[in-house]
């Protein structure tokens, strides 16, 4: 909620807070005190609200023109992930290992406010996120920018640290794009089509996959060996 307050891009539109917790708030912040019990009243049954409780609207997407350029640092496309728990955390691997931004579809991905702000605990308000009409367009742009384009895959040849590695050992320099697919349906083959390879984390046969979010953060992980991390 401190992220959201902080952040100018974010519109507050109510803001409530217990008397405690009004202390925590930068100085000339406009709120409401409340009783904590006018705040259980007016959240879901079982939300912890922490003393904050707030209307929000959601943030504003950045164009995607403003991510093109490799020079501009990595970038991870999501293809159709919905649930707002993983968004939300992947939203916070994404701050961690300094990514650009986070580009999703319009459709069938949810809005930067409720489950994926709280479950991003602070990373929605700090990293950049991009909405476009077409995944495997958006891709082929990127590529024709100079972007290098890997799509994560369990069917991908090539693991993932190879892949970054690149043939001769250097890498591919900051605009690496890594593109991440749903847990039901992985990539579409559209999209799939439209990066330069598809790679794969090494797993044990002891289990068929990873949830997103876990394999998210791994292949930032990787990623950010490969330049430099963003502030």
């Amino acid at each position: 909620m401190l992220a959201a307050v902080a952040n100018p891009r974010r519109k507050i539109l109510e803001l409530r807070v217990t008397r405690n917790a009004a202390r925590e708030l930068p100085e000339g912040t406009q709120a409401n005190t409340v009783e904590p019990r006018a705040l259980d009243n007016d959240l879901p049954p079982g939300a912890v609200h922490q003393g904050f409780a707030a209307r929000a609207a959601a943030l504003d997407a950045e164009p995607v023109a403003g991510v093109t350029d490799p020079t501009h640092g990595a970038l991870l496309v999501l293809d159709q992930i919905t649930d707002p728990h993983n968004v939300g955390a992947i939203l916070r691997s994404a701050a961690a290992f300094g990514v650009r931004a986070v580009v999703m579809q319009d459709r069938k991905a949810p809005p930067l406010f409720g489950t994926v702000c709280k479950s991003a605990v602070g990373a929605a308000e700090r990293v950049a996120h991009v909405r476009v009409t077409n995944i495997a367009d958006t891709l082929t742009e990127f590529r024709k920018a100079g972007r290098f384009v890997l799509g994560l895959a369990g069917e991908g040849e090539t693991e993932l640290a190879a892949a970054l590695a690149g043939p001769d050992g250097k890498g591919h320099g900051p605009g690496i794009v890594l593109v991440m697919g749903s847990e039901e349906k992985g990539l579409r083959p559209r999209v799939a089509a439209s990066c330069d390879q598809l790679v794969r984390i090494p797993m044990t046969q002891a289990v068929e996959s990873l949830n997103v979010s876990n394999a998210a953060a791994i292949a930032l992980y990787e990623a950010a060996k490969w330049r430099p991390a963003r502030p």
